[in-house]
C-alpha cells in the first residue's frame, strides 16, 4: 500500500533528525512547497561550535532544566530554526513545515511534538501556513499557523 503524502514527508523528517546532535532530544524538520522539498534542518550547535554529542554533556541536563523550559541555555539551533535559516522567504510562503522528534535518552519517537514559542515566531514570520506532526504510529497532526496568530501564547489570558 502506498504511503500518503503527510507520512511520506514526515518519514523524511524522521530522516533527517538522525542527523541532530542533541544529547536529550532530537528533531527533524522539512519545509515542503508545491510537493517539492524547499530545505531541511536539525537540532545541532552553531556552525564551528562544539555539538553536546561530542562534548559528552548537556548543560540544561547538567542544570537539571525541565524539557521545555531555559531554552536560551541551549547549545542547539532547533530544527525549525536551521530549516528556516536555509531557505528562502519567497520559497516557504504558503509552505508546510514537517517535524518529527526522538527521544535520546529512550529512542522513542516524540508523539505529537510541538514547536517552541521562539520556533512559532520563526514560522510565523517565515510565510509558513501549515505544521505537520508525527503522533502514534502513521498518525499526524496538522496546525494551521493562523491559530498560532489569532491564539497567541505570547499575550497574558487578559490581554487576548
Amino acid at each position: 500500500m502506498r504511503v500518503d503524502k503527510e507520512n511520506y514527508y514526515l518519514d523524511i523528517a524522521e530522516t533527517v533528525l538522525e542527523r541532530g546532535t542533541c544529547l536529550r532530544r532530537n528533531y527533524g524538520a522539512i519545509i515542503v512547497k508545491n510537493d517539492e522539498i524547499v530545505s531541511t534542518g536539525y537540532s545541532g550547535a552553531p556552525r564551528g561550535r562544539q555539538n553536546c554529542i561530542n562534548l559528552g554533556y548537556c548543560r540544561r541536563d547538567a542544570l537539571q532544566i525541565p524539557s521545555g523550559e531555559r531554552y536560551e541555555l541551549c547549545r542547539s539551533v532547533h530544527a525549525e530554526a536551521n530549516a528556516i535559516i536555509s531557505a528562502s522567504r519567497r520559497d516557504m510562503l504558503g509552505a508546510t513545515l514537517y517535524l518529527a522528534g526522538r527521544d535520546m535518552k529512550s529512542g522513542s519517537i516524540i508523539e505529537s511534538p510541538s514547536s517552541c514559542s521562539m520556533c512559532r515566531r520563526l514560522i510565523i514570520n517565515a510565510g509558513i501556513s501549515r505544521v505537520v506532526t508525527r503522533g502514534e504510529g502513521r498518525n499526524y497532526q496538522i496546525t494551521n499557523v493562523e491559530d498560532w496568530i489569532v491564539n497567541d501564547d505570547s499575550l497574558p489570558e487578559n490581554l487576548k
